[in-house]
């Protein structure tokens, strides 16, 4: 095993590996005392593959949190505590939904594109786990709901998923970004309430084939 620097590390005596899985146990295991992470990277992805930490002491802490799971407060608790995230999670969605629609900014002729637009990019980007730039807490939300919507137009309206893109540094950073002007070109016409060929139009298209109801 290596750490990050690159050193090998050689794993103390009496030290074993809880597996991931259990998110309580694993956070009280690192609050108890020294850890060592074990990450697997591949990619631009990181893999958790367990915590090493003294095997009395995960057991004594896997032990303890046995008894209080089987105590019928720690349900309520828990029952609580997803009653919470839930709700917390609807109005983030509507939150969510109305930035992207603040961003979409479209003509009132074009208004009901505009909403249909704004749950389809909202539904796809906010659900928990989901990865998106919708689930970051680094930005503002006025600015993961343009990332957001520009992301979902690169993939809804551009020919982007079927590229064959040349493997070169920075190379798939320019398409993206020549893909993101267009979006916004395409963007402009619907805010200055132009008139859309809807044959013609990749937008009116992909709003079509995803509105609810749609064939």
């Amino acid at each position: 095993m290596l750490s990050a620097e690159g050193r090998v590390l050689v794993v103390p005596d009496g030290w074993s590996l809880l597996a991931p899985g259990d998110a309580a146990l694993s956070r009280r295991i690192k609050q108890d005392g020294p850890t060592w992470t074990m990450i697997e990277v591949k990619g631009n992805k990181r893999f958790s593959k367990g915590i090493w930490a003294p095997a009395a002491r995960i057991e004594a802490l896997r032990a303890e949190l046995l008894v209080e799971r089987m105590n019928p407060a720690y349900q309520r608790k828990l029952d609580a505590g997803r009653k919470r995230r839930a709700e917390e999670q609807v109005e983030y969605v509507e939150d969510f939904r109305a930035a992207v629609l603040t961003f979409l900014a479209f003509h009132p002729v074009h208004r009901e594109a505009a909403e249909v637009m704004a749950k389809l990019i909202a539904d796809h980007a906010t659900p928990v786990g989901s990865g998106t730039v919708a689930r970051t807490e680094r930005i503002p939300i006025a600015e993961r709901a343009e990332a957001a919507t520009i992301a979902w137009m690169r993939h809804q309206t551009t020919g982007y998923d079927n590229m064959v893109i040349p493997r070169e540094k920075g190379r798939r950073r320019e398409v993206r970004r020549m893909l993101a002007q267009r979006s916004v070109q395409l963007l402009t016409r619907y805010r200055q309430g132009q008139a859309i060929d809807r044959a013609a139009c990749p937008l009116h298209r992909a709003l079509g084939q995803q509105k609810p109801g749609a064939a």
